[in-house]
C-alpha cells in the first residue's frame, strides 16, 4: 500500500493538493478540542464547554453545504480563502475577548464555525482531475482518510503542547493561523483555480435529493454524536487522573487506532458492494466505543482508546465511494461538505450531551454516550440497506465497465467532476 500511495503523491499537485488540505483543516479538526480546553482555562463548567463546542459543531453543519455549494458554483479560490480568513478571525476573537461576555464568545464561535472552508469536500472533488484513473481515485480516498488520522493524532499533541508551552488562547490564535496558510496554499494551485463543476439540474434540495445519500448521512450523524462525546469524556477521564496531558494522549490515541486501521483497509482492493461493506465495519466501530464505559487506568485506557479507533478510517474511506455513488451530477463538493455537515451536527450534539453527563453521572456515562452513537449509526444503515443498494446516476454508468477491467476494484466511480 505505501507504493501506491507513493504513486499518487508523485502526481503533480497531489502533495501539495493534500498538505495544504490538511493544514487548512487544522483549525476545523482540533476547534472541539481547543474550545473545551480554553472554556476550562477560563473557569468555565464541562456544560459550557460543550455548548460552545457544541455551536461550533452546528455553526459549522450549517455553513459546510451552503459554502460547498458555492464552491461547485463559483470555484475554490473564490470561496475557500475568504472562508478561512473569516473563520480565523472568529476564533481569534474567543481567544481574545475570552468568556467575560457569553453573548459575544458564542458568536465568535458561530462565526468561526459558519465560515469553516469545505477543503476536505474541495480536495475529493479534485482528486479525478489531478490522477485521472479510477482506481488511483480510489486509493486517493483511502490515502486522504489516512490522512486524516495523521491530522487527528498530531492534532491534539499540537493543541495540549502549545496550551502547556503558552495558553489556551495562544493555541487557539496559533491552530488558526497555521490553517490560513494551508488554505491558500490550496487555492493558489493550478488545480483548484482551473477546475470547475459539471453541469447540474437546478434543484433547491441539490445533492438531498438522492435518498442514497441522505440514508448514509442518517448514520454518519451518529459517528459524529460517538466522536463528540468522547472529545469531553477525554477531557474528564484527565481530570479525574490529575494530568491535563492524559486528554492529548487518548485523543492521539484513538488517532492513532485510526490510521493503523485507515493503512490496513487501504492495503488491498475490495470486491463487492461497498454499502453493504460499510455496514460491517461501522457494527466493528460500535463494537469498539462500547469498552470505553469500563475507564480503567491511564495505560489501559489508552490501549482502549486506540482499538476504539482502529475502524474509523476505513469506515470514511468507505463512505467517500459512497458518496460518489449517489451524489447527483454537479454537486460533489456539497454532497460531501453534507458528510461534513452530518459529522458537525452530530458531534455538537454529542458534546451537548456528554457534558451534562459528565456532571449528572460521571465519567462512564458520557462514555457510554459513544457506545450508543456506534450502535445508532449501525442500525439506520441496516434500516435502509434497501435505499442504499440502489446506486446513483454517477455509479449506474460506469459500474459495468469497470468491473470488467478490474473485478478487485470498488463501483462507482463518479467522473462528472472534472476540471
Amino acid at each position: 500500500m505505501a507504493a501506491g500511495f507513493l504513486d499518487i503523491l508523485r502526481a503533480r499537485h497531489a502533495a501539495r493538493l493534500l498538505v495544504g488540505t490538511l493544514v487548512g483543516r487544522l483549525p476545523s479538526g482540533t476547534a472541539h478540542i481547543a474550545i473545551v480546553l480554553f472554556t476550562r482555562a477560563e473557569g468555565g463548567s464541562y456544560t459550557l464547554a460543550g455548548a460552545l463546542a457544541a455551536v461550533y459543531g452546528l455553526s459549522t453543519a450549517v455553513g459546510q453545504p451552503l459554502l460547498g455549494r458555492a464552491v461547485d458554483l463559483y470555484g475554490q479560490p473564490r470561496v475557500q480563502l475568504p472562508a478561512s480568513v473569516v473563520s480565523a478571525l472568529g476564533m481569534a476573537l474567543l481567544a481574545l475577548v475570552g468568556l467575560g461576555s457569553l453573548p459575544l464568545a458564542y458568536g465568535a464561535v458561530m462565526v468561526a464555525g459558519v465560515f469553516t472552508p469545505p477543503l476536505e469536500g474541495g480536495l475529493r472533488a479534485l482528486w479525478p482531475s489531478v490522477l485521472g484513473g479510477e482506481d488511483r481515485v480510489h486509493r486517493a480516498y483511502a490515502m486522504d482518510a489516512v490522512a486524516q488520522e495523521v491530522m487527528f493524532t498530531v492534532g491534539p499533541l499540537l493543541v495540549t503542547l502549545l496550551v502547556s508551552l503558552w495558553s489556551p488562547a495562544a493555541a487557539l490564535l496559533v491552530i488558526n493561523a497555521i490553517g490560513v496558510l494551508g488554505a491558500l496554499s490550496v487555492v493558489l494551485s493550478e488545480p483548484s483555480r482551473a477546475w470547475r463543476s459539471a453541469p447540474r439540474e437546478a434543484h433547491w434540495l441539490g445533492a438531498l435529493r438522492s435518498p442514497g445519500l441522505l440514508a448514509l448521512l442518517g448514520s454518519f450523524f451518529f459517528v459524529g454524536l460517538a466522536l463528540g462525546s468522547i472529545t469531553v469524556a477525554g477531557v474528564a477521564y484527565a481530570d479525574d487522573h490529575g494530568r491535563e496531558s492524559v486528554y492529548g494522549w487518548l485523543m492521539a490515541a484513538l488517532g492513532l487506532g485510526a490510521l493503523v486501521g485507515g493503512a490496513v483497509y487501504g492495503a488491498r482492493q475490495w470486491a463487492g458492494a461497498p454499502e453493504r461493506r460499510l455496514s460491517v465495519i461501522v457494527a466493528l466501530l460500535a463494537l469498539g466505543y462500547l469498552p470505553l464505559m469500563l475507564t480503567p487506568g491511564v495505560v489501559a485506557m489508552t490501549a482502549l482508546a486506540a482499538v476504539a479507533g482502529v475502524f474509523l478510517a476505513p469506515a470514511i474511506a468507505c463512505s467517500f465511494i459512497v458518496v460518489d455513488r449517489h451524489a447527483p451530477q454537479g454537486t460533489v463538493t456539497e454532497a460531501f461538505s453534507w458528510l461534513v455537515t452530518t459529522f458537525g451536527v452530530g458531534a455538537a450534539a454529542g458534546t451537548a450531551v456528554a457534558g451534562p453527563a459528565v456532571e449528572l453521572g460521571g465519567t462512564a456515562w458520557s462514555f457510554a454516550v459513544a457506545g450508543a452513537g456506534g450502535v445508532a449509526a449501525l442500525l439506520v444503515l441496516l434500516a435502509t440497506g434497501k435505499v442504499l443498494a440502489v446506486p446513483g446516476r454517477t455509479a449506474v454508468a460506469v459500474q459495468g465497465s469497470e468491473n470488467d477491467r478490474n473485478g478487485a476494484v470498488e463501483p462507482g466511480f463518479s467522473s462528472g467532476h472534472q476540471a
